[in-house]
């Protein structure tokens, strides 16, 4: 059983990916929840402390402060995950087939509202979700739609997290927030990744993530598999 951030990050690099949010979802959570009841012996992870040894949200930033090996963001099932280096080429090769964003959204598989997204993060490099926002002319209104879009662009592997901004608010110069920030992904891993992903048939790649997938959990279906896999 983990005890620390330091073997939860070795854990995750042998696993390759996993999902985030302490729900395995069917398939596989480095930490799930209600796993400290199960444990045969005691450990201190606990979530939301803000201990930066033993709380697992804030390792989802740790990683990417101290690490460049591991990405972080809306991965699967539109939900939080994990995804290592050695691992990325093969997501790539499953979810975006060396397709650019253009092309796929002149073929309609991407949305407006995420183009205008897609859009400010090329423009500006690194850039705070609220500033994405501000940037691209999201309105009140239009927040589920920027929701919706912002997680469309990180499940397609075009953009993803790549650490967090403090935000002030001006009403009250001594209080902020932190505010997650996305880049591409070409940014965030270079074009090593790129290269690498370009040289793996679809099929291959499929194949080799199930393959990890029931090595982690041999209970999971190869329904929620294929879901987990393609996104």
């Amino acid at each position: 059983m983990i005890q620390n951030y330091q073997e939860f990050v070795d854990t995750l690099l042998y696993a390759g990916f996993s999902m985030g949010g302490g729900n395995a979802n069917g398939i596989y959570a480095v930490i799930p929840w209600g796993w400290q009841e199960e444990a045969p012996y005691p450990t201190p992870i606990r979530w939301h402390t803000d201990d930066p040894e033993t709380d697992p949200w804030v390792w989802r930033m740790r990683v990417l402060d101290e690490r460049d090996d591991i990405a972080y963001g809306k991965l699967f099932f539109n939900k939080s995950g994990f995804i290592t280096k050695e691992w990325y080429p093969y997501f790539l090769a499953t979810r975006r087939s060396s397709i650019s964003f253009e092309d796929a959204y002149e073929r309609g598989t991407i949305s407006h509202a995420a183009k205008r997204i897609y859009d400010i993060v090329v423009g500006n490099g690194i850039v705070a979700s609220h500033s994405i926002k501000a940037l691209a002319g999201f309105t009140k209104e239009e927040k589920s739609a920027f929701d919706r879009a912002i997680t469309e662009l990180q499940m397609k592997m075009h953009i993803t997290s790549c650490g967090k901004q403090h935000r002030f608010i001006s009403a009250n110069p001594n209080a902020c927030w932190a505010s997650v920030t996305f880049c591409t992904t070409e940014t965030f891993w270079g074009e090593e990744i790129f290269a690498l992903a370009a040289g793996i048939d679809r099929d291959v790649a499929f194949e080799k993530i199930s393959e990890q997938v029931l090595k982690l959990n041999p209970e999971a279906t190869e329904k929620k598999i294929e879901k987990f896999i393609t996104g």
